[in-house]
């Protein structure tokens, strides 16, 4: 597996792989009916970076990185991934991860805060955890995940250094 800069050629796998997680609505702050312009835009046209987990020439997941706030908190960047269902369980997320903190270093930020994960997301919140990152505040039914109503999300967090 490679991970490498998307490029706009990459689109139509990375809405493949977006659109049923955004649609689901169970792990991102996105309207489920975005389309598919407004998710192009959110993904790649906004942050810093956008990259794809590749193997064989198949895209398994993508994240993207971006400055968390500006002003004096441009220090610390956030970053949001996405495995392919198919690919769950092969170490994708772990892959992706591990490069954004690399690449984040690399572009000279500080800290990475992911400032949404739903504590409904265990395997999320535990590989985040195995990679360092501490849950710095819990928002109270901040979500209203389809299936399992109002849940709580983290905020997460790990300095760069």
């Amino acid at each position: 597996m490679i991970i490498r800069a998307a490029t706009a050629a990459d689109w139509p796998a990375l809405w493949d792989i977006l659109r049923p997680v955004f649609r689901a609505g169970e792990t991102y702050a996105v309207d489920r009916d975005i389309d598919e312009s407004a998710a192009r835009a959110l993904w790649c046209d906004s942050p810093a970076a956008t990259f794809v987990a590749e193997d064989a020439g198949r895209i398994l997941g993508t994240y993207y990185l971006k400055t968390n706030h500006q002003g004096g908190a441009r220090h610390v960047c956030n970053c949001g991934y996405v495995t392919d269902a198919t690919a769950t369980g092969r170490g994708v997320a772990r892959a992706m991860c591990e490069h954004s903190l690399a690449a984040a270093r690399a572009m000279g930020y500080r800290a990475m805060q992911f400032n949404l994960v739903l504590a409904s997301n265990a395997a999320a919140v535990a590989l985040w955890q195995k990679l360092g990152f501490q849950i710095v505040g819990t928002l109270p039914q901040v979500f209203d995940h389809p299936r399992l109503g109002l849940v709580d999300g983290h905020v997460m967090w790990k300095a760069l250094s």
